[in-house]
């Protein structure tokens, strides 16, 4: 009986080092990050308009992650506004003739709707009290704006607080002594105005690489599993090879080793992609171009995690949201697609591929 349980117990330990070097619940994040492969590779086969669709609900389910997020420190995002021009953006992008066009004039009209419905928003909970009092640490006081708040903008926050790691807030750059955080209109338009820079702009690259040259599936695979792939490489070779930091107070997790492997693996899912879709012709006169992707994917998805990272630990929390399971939310998952897209659909573009 001692014999068949040491085996076990040296599993759970190699398991628990794993998940500590990682950052991660592994076997969460295998099993996520296998069923959304399933999901996406399901789309693409059946039709590449139920792609579009996926990427319009991903983008309405970060969204919101982003407006929670911004909540806990009493900043307002329009969501309904943003979900309504960003779909619109998508779509229309997708299915207007003028591709490039429309995606401007698109995202022009969003950051005017959604500046003007976020500068509508007159007040963020209750207003300060006048006189001295104790302070409150960062989490207590957000609880405390949370039960004043309106309920469009309390919905979803207890669950988020309750997740919020005391030591993260006390890190925010928002922690004061003051208590509860009070914003000019300015600032609410100015996060609402960078969310749209953010998502829909960049989601709006994934779009466009769909619908020129005549390689629709090769060209989301490469905008969409690169990044991850990506990812994935950076993941082991940072934990079992990682020793020279390459970001220790945004990302300490984060190693040179890792964004080498970041490459190395983007690399080697583009010539993976390559050899499945182009002939020999274009092989003769692009074969580099899968070595520039892997290099851009990798150093470009790798920046996107650490602004993604710089933000989160300026608002003081850990994940951008609870969604799903191993990976934090979804934007912890679409950061570095979101980031490299617009460099992969260019070099798709401009390479003619």
């Amino acid at each position: 009986m001692e014999r068949n349980e040491q085996p076990h117990e040296e599993a759970e330990e190699t398991l628990d080092q794993i998940n500590k070097k990682t950052g991660r619940n592994m076997p969460q994040a295998i099993a996520t990050g296998a069923a959304l492969v399933i999901l996406i590779v399901a789309c693409l086969l059946l039709s590449v308009d139920l792609f579009v669709l996926l990427v319009v609900v991903f983008m309405i389910l970060a969204l919101w992650e982003l407006r929670v997020d911004f909540a806990t420190v009493g900043l307002h995002l329009p969501v309904f506004m943003l979900w309504l021009c960003s779909s619109f953006t998508l779509i229309a992008t997708y299915y207007s003739p003028y591709h490039l066009i429309t995606m401007s004039l698109s995202i022009i009209v969003s950051i005017i709707l959604v500046a003007i419905a976020a500068s509508a928003k007159i007040s963020v909970g209750a207003p300060p009290k006048k006189g001295g009092g104790r302070a409150q640490s960062p989490t207590a006081s957000a609880a405390r704006q949370n039960s004043r708040a309106p309920t469009g903008i309390s919905w979803g926050l207890p669950g988020k607080l309750s997740n919020t790691d005391a030591s993260a807030r006390l890190e925010s750059s928002f922690n004061h002594e003051g208590g509860e955080q009070h914003h000019s209109r300015l600032s609410h338009v100015a996060v609402s105005v960078l969310t749209v820079l953010y998502i829909p702009l960049l989601a709006s690259c994934v779009i466009i690489s769909l619908t020129f040259n005549g390689h629709p599936i090769a060209h989301a695979i490469m905008l969409v599993f690169l990044p991850a792939l990506s990812d994935t490489g950076g993941l082991f070779a940072g934990a079992w090879l990682g020793k020279h930091k390459l970001s220790p107070r945004i990302s300490p997790k984060k190693s040179v080793e890792g964004l080498v492997g970041s490459m190395l693996f983007a690399m080697a899912g583009a010539f993976a992609v390559f050899a499945c879709t182009y002939d020999a012709s274009k092989w003769a006169t692009r074969w580099w171009v899968p070595i520039v992707a892997g290099i851009l994917i990798g150093a470009v998805g790798t920046f996107g995690d650490l602004c993604a990272s710089m933000l989160k630990r300026d608002i003081g929390i850990k994940d951008m949201g609870h969604l799903l399971k191993g990976h934090g939310g979804v934007m912890d998952r679409v950061d570095s697609i979101l980031m490299s897209a617009p460099f992969t659909c260019a070099l798709l573009w401009i390479t003619g591929l």
